[in-house]
């Protein structure tokens, strides 16, 4: 394996799904505006960009800014449009880039150098994004694999082990590690569990990329959710975060990948199946009032919410943030596909691995998700490029709301968040 090829995938996953937090703020500040408000424009516009520099809030005059204007990259390069220099004039640069022909995304990015640091921001816009279809297929035996895959996990007996975490627990939340039988090994979780008596609707909380421990979310237990967070590496997520940041770095290092020539054994393919193993444990409660489930979750979460509700019927409502893992082979069509951005060189582009990422890819469970969905992502995601979103997106035949909060990258503003439990709690407390 080409270690160095992945290691700053390895690296921009380890940061950018450890922490919602937006990025910390710099001495100088670029600001790349378009000419729309929303940011969107339809195929054959020619956006215009204003850039302007301010240190301490202040314009900076008469500098020098470079610029790159480019079909969305994610984080990568595919070709670039346009790049030069431009002065600042009374506060401001503008720019007009050449028309998109075809409906997706462009970017433009402006550097400039202050006192020999140089600080760089970017902005992309859209174009008819809502018609953006996908470039992966769905392969004709997909609900076949599918429904096999389900028939021998449901062969598996469950054997749950709940072992409560008394230093967790609160006084109105009991707090337990989870372990379950899953295909090929184990899934752990995190139950938060409401210490009054009843029965109560259900949330599977899914994870995003990469390794770490799982602390359950007490605040859905205190609102009257049993609140079922995930794993899925089949290791406990109680484990202090060394061990975690040691099987990153080796034995999981890359796992997205793994055994990605053969659907069998594909490291998601016991990742998806372990899902709809939460589910089972859900519906096994007592304290599961037997009819509401609802799952959610970030980026590789995200995309776990969807590829859980499409596959498992038992889920009622989803909640996505920037959905990784979709519409993966876009870059073998000149756009950037989805995290992890994979199919870029030789080393990925085989017959056997780009037929099998279609077993595995977001855009293909999302045509079959029939409940309703709450979805949020922006359109500067450089992790999670706005088109292999918007490709998953556009197949949902079912009720959905897209919230777009055009400047965020690969975080969300608590608003966001404020929305998506809002819709969540309010849906399955109907």
């Amino acid at each position: 394996m080409n270690f160095k090829m992945y290691l700053p995938i390895v690296c921009i996953a380890l940061l950018c799904f450890s922490t919602h937090a937006q990025p910390q703020r710099k001495l100088v500040k670029i600001i790349v505006s378009p000419d729309q408000t929303d940011w969107t424009y339809a195929v054959g516009d020619r956006p215009e960009f204003s850039i302007s520099a301010l240190r301490n809030n202040v314009s900076l005059e008469g500098v020098e800014i470079g610029y790159i204007i480019e079909p969305d990259p994610g984080y990568r390069t595919i070709k670039i449009w346009d790049e030069g220099t431009v002065s600042l004039k009374n506060g401001t640069a503008k720019i007009k880039a050449k028309k998109m022909d075809e409906p997706g995304f462009l970017r433009c990015t402006a550097t400039v150098t202050v006192d020999g640091k140089e600080y760089s921001s970017y902005t992309t816009v859209g174009f008819a994004p809502n018609k953006i279809k996908p470039t992966t297929t769905l392969p004709k035996d997909f609900e076949e694999f599918w429904n096999k895959g389900k028939e021998e996990l449901a062969e598996i007996p469950i054997n749950p082990v709940m072992t409560l975490l008394p230093e967790r627990c609160t006084d109105k939340v009991d707090v337990y590690h989870v372990e379950l039988d899953n295909i090929k090994g184990k899934i752990y979780g995190i139950l938060c569990k409401p210490k009054k008596e009843g029965k109560y609707p259900a949330i599977l909380r899914v994870p995003g990329a990469g390794i770490r421990p799982y602390y359950g979310e007490v605040s859905d237990a205190e609102a009257g959710f049993l609140s079922f967070t995930i794993g899925i590496h089949g290791i406990p997520v109680n484990l202090e975060k060394k061990v975690y940041d040691n099987l990153m770095q080796g034995a999981l290092n890359s796992y997205w990948t793994t055994n990605l020539d053969d659907k069998d054994n594909a490291y998601y393919k016991r990742v998806y199946l372990g899902c709809v193993r939460a589910v089972d444990f859900i519906e096994s409660l007592e304290s599961f009032n037997g009819e509401d489930i609802g799952v959610t979750g970030g980026s590789q979460g995200g995309a776990l919410s969807i590829v859980t509700a499409g596959l498992d019927e038992r889920i009622d409502y989803l909640g996505a943030f920037y959905p990784a893992l979709s519409d993966l082979t876009g870059f073998l069509h000149g756009r950037a596909g989805g995290w992890p951005q994979i199919f870029v060189d030789e080393y990925t582009n085989k017959p056997e691995k780009i037929e099998t990422s279609k077993y595995f890819d977001v855009v293909n469970f999302a045509r079959f998700v029939k409940v309703p969905g709450w979805y949020s992502w922006g359109y500067n995601d450089n992790v999670c490029p706005p088109a292999s979103m918007f490709a998953a997106y556009n197949v949902i035949d079912a009720k959905k709301e897209l919230h777009v909060f055009q400047e965020t990258q690969h975080w969300t503003f608590p608003e966001q968040r404020e929305l998506r439990n809002e819709w969540l709690y309010g849906r399955l407390n109907e």
